[in-house]
């Protein structure tokens, strides 16, 4: 354990490898670039690109590749060896501050959403210096923005960049009229991870997973997770021995991989790293499905990242705890011991409540794929309606502000347990609910709906740039004050009228209860429950609008980007819905068929010998039956893929998707998993849920 502060970091050109190899002046000129988006000097990058060159090389590196996010969910990559010909037939190692800036990967065949032709192949990388680069298996990485020929945004990263830099202009607006002056304000963020862990060679058993990622067909195990057994139990050896790999590989390459546990479904984990700036949040999380997927195949596993690999148990998500703190350190979200006179906290508050209510369309579209439907609304995550958890303390004193009635502040209670040598602790003077879709929980707000399979850049952008428009309209009418009264008049004037206009997203109770529903209906707030109704709201005329004034997107990239998602939710549940087909046709409904044939054999038998034959007629029956049923099923849900492709209109295709071929493969499934019931282990065709999920 004494190794692991030598062993953080030791893949990656941080900023404690930077002062060692770097000239002070190109160091300084560098960090400023980092810190404060100062531009970098052609000299400065071939120095930079030298230095990483051979500490690369050093760490056993022999290409180099340009990382970067395309719309495809996942990251990309092309490596490039660092040799160059030399005299003699020889090769040097080389590696420029040109090759290190920019690098131009073939765009072609990367989603667009209809900015560019499929002829039109140039494409840019644009090294980000924000984010550290990393060696691993051999090649140096190098996080980078993805733009097209023209400039046109084709990746997460750029407007994710872009939030980044808007929220903190607004933010240095609103802090400047409390007289505070820092370098910069940043956005961070902590992603906890949930995935699955199954025996690799069962998984290589069962082709919906390997073809889709989740289970298209699957009877419920007699014990699952009703005995609540599982969550923060004991970790299994062979499970411990692969988080304990892995985290040696995450904090090899910077991530600070912190918590690991059970989850609550079994087979189901979770890894908790800590904070960091929501743009290395986003590279590291991504960074970390990729060596859970590695790791767990050295250990022989398989890791599911997918948000619903099993029905009937828990689903995974991916908590997103978002912050804003300025460069000398000062928490914005921290509430303090005096919250009655907390009127930067309170003013940043209502920001935030403005934001998630004027644009709670995002925040939902944000998460929305054709996995995370499964889970949106059932009792393990947050419902499809986006509401606000403050607790009480916060509500409390805002409500105070609306009524203009006196605040008192709360204290927690002593909490004791009774027994002398235990310490005595004090309750926090508010809860956490774990139903909020976004809940605030103690100095940041924890944004729950994110699907485990998600890049986290998509619902960051949206945070950060809703909060930033808010905060630009905020600072637009408290500039105008002339005095320090006047200002604290019109903050508080501000923070009232504001809250009155937008409390009705806050909602401290139980989101699961029916109740809630026809409340939120009555506050009027949206019930979005499937990807293609919350998609159509993406390029509402609000929203384009914010995005082009603070230059996230432009309206073509907007109509964009709905296009690409819409186009991906309907493959996806085209590629689901031909699996089913192939398998119910290929394996279930043969192996069933087997099954009656015995059974009609055995009948046959026991009748000539005069024997009850009821119970075996009965099953006969009901296997029989369900043949019926699931064949004219499959013929169903195989007529609607081919009605629905016919579709033009991507929108239109999409909720053709979502409503037709996606109910007709449930339809399906349900008499598929009826027959795995009935039909012997030893005939069924692949290994049934109690194999994956219940293994020693």
């Amino acid at each position: 354990m004494s190794k692991i502060p030598e062993l953080f970091g030791s893949m990656v050109f941080n900023e404690q490898v930077m002062r060692e190899r770097l000239p002070k002046d190109v160091y300084k000129a560098l960090q400023s670039t980092m810190k404060t988006g100062t531009p970098i000097s052609p000299d400065v990058a071939d120095t930079v690109a030298n230095a990483m060159k051979d500490w690369a090389i050093e760490k056993g590196a022999t290409h180099y590749t340009h990382w970067f996010q395309p719309m495809t969910g996942i990251t990309a990559e092309k490596h490039d060896s660092f040799i160059q010909p030399a005299d003699g037939g020889t090769v040097i190692m080389n590696f420029s501050g040109k090759q290190l800036i920019k690098g131009e990967p073939d765009a072609s065949s990367f989603p667009s959403g209809g900015l560019r032709s499929t002829f039109e192949a140039r494409g840019y990388t644009a090294w980000d210096p924000t984010s550290f680069a990393f060696v691993n298996d051999s090649v140096l990485y190098i996080p980078t923005a993805f733009i097209s020929y023209s400039g046109q945004v084709l990746d997460k990263k750029t407007p994710l960049l872009r939030s980044m830099d808007r929220l903190n202009s607004a933010a240095l607006r609103m802090l400047k009229l409390f007289g505070k002056t820092p370098e910069r304000v940043t956005a961070s963020v902590g992603a906890e991870q949930e995935y699955f862990l199954i025996p690799r060679e069962l998984y290589k058993k069962r082709p919906d997973l390997i073809i889709t990622g989740r289970t298209l067909f699957g009877a419920r195990p007699p014990k699952g997770q009703e005995l609540e057994d599982h969550y923060f139990g004991h970790i299994k050896t062979q499970v411990l021995e692969f988080m304990a790999d892995l985290d040696d590989t995450l904090w090899k390459l910077g991530i600070c991989a912190k918590t690991r546990h059970n989850e609550v479904a079994p087979a189901q984990h979770e890894l908790a790293p800590i904070y960091a700036t929501v743009n290395i949040a986003t590279d590291h999380n991504q960074l970390t499905m990729a060596m859970m997927r590695k790791v767990a195949k050295r250990h022989n596993f398989v890791c599911l990242l997918h948000e619903k690999p099993f029905a009937g148990v828990n689903g995974s998500g991916k908590h997103n705890n978002w912050s804003i703190s300025t460069s000398d350190g000062e928490n914005l979200l921290d509430p303090g011991k005096d919250l009655k006179n907390n009127l930067q906290f309170m003013l940043f508050v209502t920001a935030i409540i403005k934001a998630v209510d004027e644009h709670q369309d995002l925040l939902r579209l944000s998460v929305a794929t054709a996995g995370n439907d499964h889970r949106l609304g059932a009792n393990e995550a947050p419902p499809a309606i986006i509401s606000m958890f403050l607790g009480d303390e916060i509500t409390d004193c805002l409500e105070t502000i609306a009524s203009g009635k006196e605040y008192r502040n709360r204290v927690g209670n002593k909490l004791s347990t009774g027994v002398e040598s235990v310490p005595v602790i004090y309750e926090d003077t508010t809860d956490r609910n774990r139903t909020s879709p976004f809940a605030f929980t103690g100095n940041k707000f924890e944004f729950r709906s994110l699907g485990s399979s998600l890049n986290i850049a998509c619902p960051n952008i949206m945070i950060n740039t809703a909060v930033a428009d808010v905060l630009n309209g905020f600072a637009d009418k408290l500039e105008k004050c002339k005095t320090e009264a006047e200002f604290k008049k019109a903050a508080l004037a501000l923070i009232k009228s504001e809250y009155i206009a937008h409390r009705r997203i806050v909602f401290n109770g139980d989101n699961y209860a029916d109740a809630w529903k026809s409340e939120a209906a009555r506050r009027g707030l949206l019930n979005l429950m499937g990807t293609p109704e919350a998609l159509s709201y993406y390029d509402t005329k609000k929203n384009v609008e914010m995005f082009e004034r603070l230059k996230i997107y432009t309206p073509e990239e907007v109509r964009a980007r709905k296009e690409i998602l819409l186009e991906n939710y309907c493959k996806v549940i085209n590629i689901e819905a031909l699996t089913m087909c192939e398998i119910a046709i290929k394996q279930i409904l043969p192996a069933a068929t087997e099954f009656s044939t015995r059974l009609a054999t055995n009948i046959e038998k026991l009748t000539a010998l005069k024997l009850d034959v009821t119970a075996q007629r009965e099953i006969l029956q009901s296997v029989a039956s369900l043949i019926t049923n699931a064949y004219a099923a499959e013929q169903k849900l195989s007529d609607a893929i081919v009605e629905v492709k016919g579709e033009k209109d991507v929108q239109k295709a999409a909720n053709a998707f979502h409503d037709v071929v996606f109910e007709a493969m449930q339809e399906l499934r349900a008499f598929c998993d009826q027959l795995e019931t009935l039909t012997p282990k030893e005939l069924w065709p692949f290994p049934t849920y109690g194999d994956l999920l219940l293994y020693v």
